[in-house]
C-alpha cells in the first residue's frame, strides 16, 4: 500500500459510519451500507469456494518404539485439508497430511446422492471417497490426489506474482477437524524465507490458520486460489496470527507435472548460485553490491562443460535479469529437461554469454517419492521405503557402481535409525557382504536376522561407496 493512502477497508467502515440515519426498518436502503455490501462479497466468495474445499483422512502404519519389537507397526490416522483443482477429481494438499498413508478417504461438501438438503443450519455430513496418491513433492510439502468423478467443483488458481502486502485473503480448511471453516484476514509478507538461500519462499497471512488447515487454500477477492495453507508459528498450539502458505505460482508447476507424470523434475546445470551481499561485494570487490555470483562449478556438469567459472556474476538468465540466488534456481528448475539456456556474465572487467543445457537435479532427495507406497515398499526393520532399481530409475542416479541393489526412497521419521541410518537416494548393494539384488532379496536377508544382530550395509551414497554398520533392533 502506498504512503499516504487509506486502505479500502478503512474507506469502506468510515463510509458506513457517515450513512444517514435513522432509517425505517422497512426501508430496503437499510441493508445497502458499504459495510453490508463488503459482507454480502465474502458471503459470495465462501459459498463459492466452498463446494471446492474437501476434508482428508489419512490411515497409515508407524514403527510402534514403545514395544520389545520395533518393526512391530501401529495404525496412525491423521486428517488435512485439501482443494479440488480439475473438475476431473484432482486434489492438492500437503505432502505431510498423507505421506505414509496406506488408506487416504475424502470428505466432499457435497451430499451423497438422494440426501434432502432440508433448510437446517445443521448440514448433513457430505460424501465420502476413496482417492489415491497421484505423487509427491517434499521440497514444496505437496502432494496430488485423485478421486472418482467428473464436473467437480474447482478452484481456478491465480497467479501469486502478482499479491501485495495488505490485500485480504480467505484461508478454508478444517481446522481441529471442523469441517469447511472459513477465516479472514490479510497478506502480511507476499515472500518469507525461513532461511537464507532457502529454495522455498513462503506467503504470510494473519488470516487465522490451525491445525487441520494444512493443505487448505488460501483465496483472494476474486475467488481465485493464490496459495495452500501450510504450517504456523505457534507458541500456543493455536493461531497466532502467523501462517504460511506456499504461494499459486509455485502449486502450479508441482500440480501440473505431478498430474502429468507423477513426479516433479527440476532443473539445473551444475552450480551453486549465491545471492551477493554488501559485505561478500565488498570482500571480492564485486561492482554491485547485489545479485547473484556462482559460489561453485560442478566439475562435469552443463555449466562447466560451457565454460563458467567460479566467481562469475550473473548479470542475466535468458534476458531476465537476476536479483537472488532463489530467484535464479526457481527460474531454472521450471524449465524443462534438455531445454538450453541463455546467461549473461561478468568475469573481471568482462562481460560473456553462454549457452548451456538444463539437466535434471540429482541431489533432488523427493525426486522418489511420487514412486512409492508403504504396502508396496516398506522395510519396517529398516525404517525406510525402497525400490527396486529398473532403467527409469536409474536414469535418476548417479553412476551406479555396482550391478542391482535397493534404492531408498524415503525414510520413515519413527524409523529406529534416524540418527544414524540411510538417507534418501542411498543405494544398498550388501548386508554382511551378501548381494542384495532387488528389494525381495534383502526382504529374505533381513529375515534371516534377529533383533541385536550386528549388521553392515554396504551403500553407494552419491558417487561414493560406504559402509553402514547397525544393530539391528
Amino acid at each position: 500500500m502506498e504512503s499516504g493512502k487509506p486502505c479500502t477497508l478503512t474507506i469502506l467502515v468510515v463510509s458506513w459510519l457517515l450513512v444517514p440515519g435513522p432509517v425505517s426498518a422497512q426501508s430496503p436502503a437499510a441493508t445497502e451500507t458499504p459495510l453490508s455490501q463488503l459482507s454480502e462479497s465474502f458471503e459470495t466468495l465462501a459459498q463459492q469456494v466452498g463446494p471446492a474445499v474437501v476434508q482428508i483422512f489419512a490411515t497409515g502404519y508407524r514403527s510402534d518404539l514403545l514395544t520389545a519389537d520395533s518393526s512391530l507397526l501401529s495404525k496412525n490416522r491423521s486428517s488435512g485439508s485439501g482443494v479440488i483443482l480439475d473438475s476431473q477429481g484432482y486434489i492438492v494438499t500437503n505432502a505431510h497430511v498423507v505421506t505414509g498413508a496406506q488408506t487416504i478417504q475424502v470428505l466432499l461438501s457435497r451430499l451423497p446422492e438422494g440426501t434432502p438438503t432440508g433448510t437446517s443450519i445443521l448440514r448433513p455430513r457430505g460424501e465420502i471417497l476413496d482417492a489415491e496418491i497421484v505423487g509427491l513433492d517434499p521440497e514444496s510439502d505437496l502432494a496430488v490426489l485423485k478421486i472418482p468423478g467428473r464436473e467437480l467443483p474447482f478452484v481456478e488458481l491465480g497467479d501469486s506474482d502478482q499479491l501485495k502486502q495488505g490485500q485480504l485473503v480467505m484461508a478454508f480448511g478444517n481446522p481441529f477437524g471442523l469441517e469447511n471453516s472459513v477465516t479472514l484476514g490479510v497478506v502480511s509478507a507476499v515472500g518469507r524465507q525461513l532461511q537464507p538461500e532457502d529454495p522455498m519462499v513462503y506467503i504470510q497471512t494473519d488470516a487465522p490458520i490451525n491445525p487441520g488447515n494444512s493443505g487448505g487454500p488460501l483465496i483472494d477477492a476474486r475467488g481465485n486460489l493464490v496459495g495452500i495453507n501450510t504450517f504456523i508459528f505457534s507458541q500456543s498450539g493455536g493461531s497466532d496470527g502467523i501462517g504460511f502458505a506456499v504461494p499459486s505460482n509455485i502449486v502450479r508447476n508441482v500440480f501440473t507435472q505431478i498430474r502429468d507424470s507423477g513426479r516433479v523434475a527440476r532443473g539445473e546445470i551444475g552450480v551453486h548460485a549465491q545471492t551477493i551481499s554488501t559485505t561478500l561485494a565488498a570482500g571480492l570487490g564485486l561492482p554491485r553490491p547485489w545479485g547473484v555470483i556462482l559460489g561453485d562449478v560442478y566439475p562435469g556438469r552443463p555449466a562447466a562443460l560451457s565454460g563458467l567459472k567460479v566467481g562469475d556474476v550473473v548479470l542475466t538468465l535468458d534476458g531476465k535479469a537476476m536479483e537472488n540466488g532463489r530467484q535464479f534456481d526457481v527460474n531454472l528448475y521450471r524449465r524443462p529437461i534438455g531445454e538450453t539456456v541463455t546467461l549473461e556474465i561478468q568475469r573481471d572487467s568482462r562481460e560473456l554469454t553462454f549457452r548451456v543445457r538444463v539437466v535434471e537435479q540429482t541431489n533432488d532427495q523427493g525426486r522418489f517419492a511420487g514412486m512409492v507406497t508403504p504396502e508396496k515398499n516398506l522395510i519396517p526393520e529398516l525404517g525406510i521405503l525402497g525400490i527396486d532399481i529398473d532403467s527409469e530409475v536409474a536414469l535418476l542416479l548417479p553412476s551406479p557402481r555396482k550391478l542391482g541393489g535397493v534404492l531408498v526412497a524415503l525414510r520413515s521419521p519413527s524409523s529406529p535409525y534416524w540418527g544414524e541410518g540411510f538417507l534418501p537416494g542411498d543405494v544398498i548393494y550388501s548386508i554382511n557382504a551378501k548381494e542384495i539384488k532387488n528389494l525381495a532379496n534383502l526382504r529374505v536377508q533381513l529375515a534371516e536376522l534377529k533383533s541385536g544382530d550386528p549388521v553392515a550395509f554396504q551403500v553407494q551414497r552419491g558417487n561414493a561407496l560406504t559402509f553402514i554398520a547397525l544393530d539391528l533392533e
